[in-house]
């Protein structure tokens, strides 16, 4: 059996997609675990055409990025909560783009849906004080449906009776609540029943027992990866609650989102920026809220892939990074984004906290703790090279080898792979 899983280590935006769109080529199935619509990731694929190569930049939030390796079978598993028309329009992008799917992407019948009332509840609550900085697509009201085990999965969709008793029950709870709470209009339980069988029309090729055809995958001996979506410092559990998503981003995640054994997970890697960056609020101790923050922004091109918002920008925080490491069983990392710090004459990363004038090395677990430490940092010399070109771990200016060898000091984990760009090529590997 052999599941290796991908982690991003940090608060999400990693990089994952291009990590992902790589290890593609070595595996059978790319499985995406948990998380809904409310991730992006981004791959960009160059393209021959008349006037040369040319590059062609796809974002997916449902479908794994394995997709564009025609020998990959891609699951979405159980632990996703699946948007429809977020699921629909990647089904026709890649469908227009040339990208055959058909055999190639299986959707569990045991995911949950997001339904319009998940999406206007989301919308409704990030307009009060306590605003968590969600992306308003719903995935925390469908969590809490899931949970309330009154959701409305995949496999409701095939008996129309089951749907229409499901959802007139949860349509006039929530139309209680927005019509009493919210002052907001209710909702149309027909309409909504229609649409969803019609959306079932569409994906009933791809629905299929995903945890029993992964198993019988591994048994077979097939190589799988496992992708989650955000990162561990937003995982429900682990993360930096309140301001986390709604399910499990973690190495553990993969397991119950994908209904395979823990004794098949052969191997965690994790992807961490050369830096830091954070969508939404939140603590975040390296946050430059300065020229530093705005440099670190325009240059690394940090705008969410899936709402567009700025991202907050910040030095790399090892503190953090330490404690993703030890959470997830992180054995090696990826570095991504080393290109973008090529222009600073200096480099900070956190290598502790202070917290009430004492030396804190871990990763505080209460809130009020992280909103008020301050960071401890370690100054590099900045290499003041152009890296993206480079290819060979030896052809890069010897200050940012240090720089790389220095994370994977404090971190603790070795370097695996370093990316220098967004094309598949601007990548240096290590043996």
């Amino acid at each position: 059996m052999s599941v290796q899983v991908i982690v991003g280590a940090q608060w999400g935006d990693e990089g994952k997609g291009k990590v992902v769109d790589h290890l593609s080529e070595k595996v059978d199935i790319v499985a995406r675990y948990q998380g809904g619509a409310n991730a992006g990731h981004t791959v960009v694929i160059p393209s021959k055409s008349k006037s040369g190569i040319t590059e062609k930049e796809y974002v997916l939030h449902l479908i794994p990025a394995g997709i564009f390796h025609k020998r990959v079978t891609c699951v979405i598993g159980n632990g996703v909560v699946i948007d429809p028309v977020a699921l629909m329009a990647e089904i026709d992008q890649l469908k227009s783009a040339g990208i055959n799917i058909d055999g190639r992407l299986l959707i569990s019948h045991n995911a949950h849906l997001i339904m319009p009332y998940h999406k206007l509840l989301d919308t409704i609550r990030e307009q009060g004080e306590n605003k968590i900085g969600t992306t308003g697509r719903g995935i925390g009201p469908a969590y809490i449906d899931k949970y309330m085990r009154t959701g409305i999965r995949v496999v409701d969709l095939l008996n129309r009776d089951v749907l229409c008793r499901k959802l007139k029950q949860n349509i006039e709870e929530k139309n209680q609540l927005l019509s009493q709470i919210y002052h907001s209009k209710e909702l149309d339980v027909d309409a909504i029943i229609n649409e969803y069988q019609e959306f079932d029309k569409r994906i009933d090729p791809f629905v299929t027992d995903t945890s029993e055809y992964l198993n019988r995958a591994l048994k077979k001996n097939k190589k799988i990866l496992a992708e989650g979506a955000q990162g561990a410092l937003l995982d429900v559990d682990h993360g930096t609650y309140p301001y986390v998503t709604s399910s499990s981003p973690t190495s553990g995640g993969a397991c119950t989102g994908l209904g395979i054994p823990p004794q098949a997970v052969t191997s965690v890697l994790g992807i961490a920026k050369a830096y830091s960056t954070r969508v939404g609020n939140g603590p975040f101790p390296t946050e430059q809220l300065n020229e530093i923050g705005e440099r670190l922004r325009t240059i690394g091109g940090e705008y969410g892939a899936t709402t567009g918002r700025p991202r907050r920008c910040g030095w790399l925080d090892t503190v953090s990074l330490k404690y993703s490491i030890q959470v997830n069983g992180i054995e090696k990392l990826a570095i991504t984004k080393l290109d973008v710090l090529d222009e600073f004459d200096e480099i900070h990363v956190c290598v502790a906290y202070k917290l009430n004038g004492k030396k804190l090395e871990r990763f505080p677990s209460d809130l009020q703790s992280l909103e008020t430490v301050e960071p401890v940092y370690r100054t590099f010399p900045g290499w003041k090279t152009k890296t993206s070109d480079i290819r060979r771990y030896k052809d890069l200016p010897t200050k940012a080898r240090k720089y790389i060898e220095a994370i994977a000091s404090l971190s603790g984990a070795a370097i695996w792979m370093v990316s220098v760009g967004a094309r598949r090529d601007q990548t240096i590997w290590f043996r």
